[in-house]
């Protein structure tokens, strides 16, 4: 035995039961020192009236005559009388006095933007929370779908997968048992004005095996996910799906409900090589679904490189490669390696929701900068694919 009580040479069942054991606690640890059991986490932004009327795109002056008038409510004020900063929810409140809610029309269909890879580890999950909390902070109508069972998303989101979800609070009794109408069940509220969450946790995985076996002789099982998006889509402007890192059914029933695919690749020699098979992997399932009567088209499809470290010649290399070979298919703006990201993510939180940096205000500021340029990005995609935005994007050179 060593110092912990493990065995040195043969480890069984018990062996790996407590080192998972020992683990959970560890999670629970850091889970707790973030937020507790009984605390919900809370979004303490606050944007000054000069913030606020830019995101509302409006003066200074347009919100202080809307207050002085009624048509907005009085500002929240100090001991000192001086004010102490817009929520969200007030600054969305602006946009709508105003007209200047950037949704999507009626008669348009939202966004379903899957965010897929099958290698894990290459931040899938972080991309997903971060593009749906900046649009959230446009005023979007943003739904998050979380589909993998290790639930990243969910638990970034003050939510634990382990104690406070059942597996019927997931997709999995919609996708499998259709013992639900539509995925309204599933809709959770998030600390986020604007996000709503479908949560995910530990039964994920087991629902693959159930999925095969229900798959056979009847392809059309994979569209379950797809109806119950369709579902919902009334109710969002953009919905984000957080897969499984593998091709697995889920994974293929998240590609059949997507209408755009985001596809995450850090510029590594190993990340590469394994996106390179996610893409052969690719052609061969549309291929398979095309001869079952599933073809499926998307309305973009891009690369994004992530964990750029431009302090290193392999990845700078690698990433002018990509540039090269993708050309128009991969974002301009590459998502760079940041100890702020890290830092956040250590703490279950995002860098839209410090409230001030963590390492140092360069180092924050960098990286609020690099993720506003490649989100935008995501955004102009997302516009381009609404009639009803055409109009003012060409008013701005972006159509």
């Amino acid at each position: 035995m060593d110092a912990l009580g493990y065995p040195e040479e043969e480890v069984s069942v018990d062996v790996v039961r407590r080192l998972a054991d020992k683990c959970g606690g560890v999670l629970d640890k850091l889970r707790g020192a973030v937020f507790s059991p009984e605390t919900d986490k809370t979004l303490n932004l606050r944007f000054n009236v000069g913030r606020a009327a830019e995101m509302v795109g409006r003066t200074t002056k347009s919100i202080r005559d809307a207050e002085k008038d009624g048509r907005l409510p009085p500002p929240n004020i100090d001991e000192k009388g001086r004010r102490t900063g817009y929520s969200l929810e007030a600054v969305n409140r602006m946009r709508e006095v105003f007209g200047t809610l950037p949704r999507r029309a009626e008669d348009e269909e939202p966004l379903v933007l899957a965010i897929q890879n099958f290698k894990g580890g290459v931040g899938k999950s972080t991309l997903v929370v971060h593009l749906g909390q900046y649009l959230a902070l446009k005023g979007y109508r943003v739904c998050i779908v979380d589909c993998d069972s290790q639930a990243s998303s969910t638990t970034i989101f003050g939510i634990n997968p382990d104690l406070d979800l059942e597996t019927e609070d997931t997709i999995f009794p919609f996708i499998l048992h259709g013992g639900q109408p539509d995925l309204k069940y599933a809709l959770r509220d998030t600390y986020w004005p604007g996000i709503k969450l479908i949560p995910a946790n530990l039964g994920l995985y087991n629902a693959e095996y159930e999925f095969a076996a229900r798959l056979k002789g009847n392809p059309r099982q994979l569209d379950r996910l797809k109806v119950g998006i369709e579902s919902i889509s009334d109710q969002f402007d953009v919905i984000l799906l957080d897969p499984p890192p593998a091709l697995g059914m889920i994974s293929l029933s998240v590609l059949r409900a997507a209408n755009a695919l985001l596809i995450p690749v850090p510029p590594s020699t190993v990340d590469f090589s394994s996106t390179v098979h996610f893409l052969s992997m690719l052609t061969e399932t549309f291929e398979v679904l095309e001869r079952l009567g599933l073809g499926r088209s998307y309305k973009f499809l891009r690369a994004v490189a992530t964990k750029m470290d431009e302090r290193k010649s392999a990845h700078t290399a690698i990433a002018r490669m990509m540039l090269a070979e993708f050309g128009q298919m991969i974002l301009d703006t590459q998502v760079k390696d940041s100890a702020e990201i890290d830092n956040a993510t250590a703490r279950l939180s995002t860098i839209y929701e410090l409230e001030g940096p963590i390492t140092s205000r360069g180092t924050h500021d960098r990286c609020r900068a690099n993720l506003d340029a490649m989100m935008s990005e995501v955004e102009l995609l997302m516009r381009k694919t609404w009639p009803s935005h055409r109009d003012a994007l060409r008013k701005l050179g972006l159509a």
